[in-house]
């Protein structure tokens, strides 16, 4: 069963949980992962687990709620993103990764894209002194890493799901294009879509140019003021982002987001003020920012998200044994 509609059901726990999909989706999802790690730890990359809980977290996911908690009288969030602390972990390491549960409370017309869930988890990437080039050279890297794992270690589970696996070959045969945030808008404007040219590609916009497409690629380029503050500027061209989405093909849409960080603190000062938030809510990483935190670039990829593409389902909800999506109260 999937979420193609409004008015359709999540099955009950003890049905997805015993289904024979659901076990071969799980089973993939736990290839994916292993894959990952392997060519993370063969990249030199440390893996810390994540924090869930803080008194601040990630300002720049789009249209989504944050979480509340009473943590001994103070005010704390359930983790959206953990990007201000894989920030802040670069000064133990050079490389860091997570594997971070998060939770957004996603608006309710989400609740039908096929993408979106409230509790998910993102394998996020972080390299010091890195370059917007050396993240996406990971991504690229890193996704075709576990497509080939996926497609040695998996075959009898994606025999079970009927994976048509040529459509998975086909990410291995070319470079990752990459297109302009700019380039991108136009091209939706082309087809119809009324996309608003200062902000993320929206959702049915995003769906648009991955079904359109034949191979994984980059947008990059988004203008300042769509994403979050720690996005760095590009220098040589205010006003535009160093940041990127990787979309995949087959209408399955953004598979991660990333960028080049923005690390001197009176610049990010002034984008947390042009925001229109207050800098004391980001006392402590503003401090390690005021006293030192190395440039760096890095990514979140969507596991429910990658494991859906590798399975080739329906719909998010279907990669994970617990969904939530939103408005519907779960176990």
């Amino acid at each position: 069963m999937s979420t193609n509609t409004a008015g359709d059901a999540l099955p009950s726990p003890r049905t997805h949980l015993t289904s024979a999909r659901t076990r071969a989706t799980m089973v993939v999802k736990n290839k994916f992962l292993a894959g990952a790690r392997e060519f993370l730890n063969q990249e030199s990359f440390t893996e810390l687990l994540p924090p869930i809980i803080g008194p601040v977290t990630d300002p720049g996911a789009r249209g989504a709620k944050q979480v509340d908690i009473d943590f001994y009288g103070h005010r704390y969030k359930l983790m959206t993103s953990g990007i201000l602390y894989k920030q802040a972990s670069l000064l133990s390491f050079d490389k860091i990764f997570h594997l971070a549960p998060n939770v957004r409370l996603e608006p309710m017309e989400t609740a039908v894209t096929h993408r979106h869930l409230v509790e998910f988890h993102q394998l996020d990437v972080e390299i010091a002194e890195g370059s917007r080039e050396d993240a996406m050279d990971v991504a690229e890297r890193l996704t075709k890493y576990c497509v080939e794992y996926v497609l040695r270690n998996a075959q009898e589970q994606l025999e079970i799901l009927g994976r048509d696996v040529n459509e998975l070959k086909q990410v291995l045969d070319a470079p990752y294009g990459r297109t302009p945030h700019a380039q991108a808008v136009a091209d939706l404007q082309g087809r119809g879509h009324d996309q608003e040219p200062n902000s993320e590609i929206d959702w049915q916009g995003e769906e648009i140019i991955s079904a359109a497409a034949e191979q994984p690629f980059f947008i990059t380029d988004y203008p300042k003021g769509s994403r979050g503050f720690y996005d760095k500027e590009n220098p040589a061209e205010p006003g535009v982002l160093c940041n990127f989405d990787l979309i995949f093909p087959g209408g399955y849409g953004e598979m991660m987001s990333g960028s080049e960080r923005e690390a001197d603190y009176r610049n990010l000062m002034m984008r947390i003020r042009e925001t229109g938030e207050n800098p004391a809510k980001y006392e402590w990483y503003l401090t390690l920012a005021r006293e030192g935190i190395p440039s760096s670039s890095g990514f979140g990829l969507g596991v429910e998200r990658f494991t859906r593409f590798l399975c080739g389902l329906d719909a998010a909800w279907q990669a994970t044994a617990y969904p939530k999506l939103p408005g519907d109260p779960r176990p």
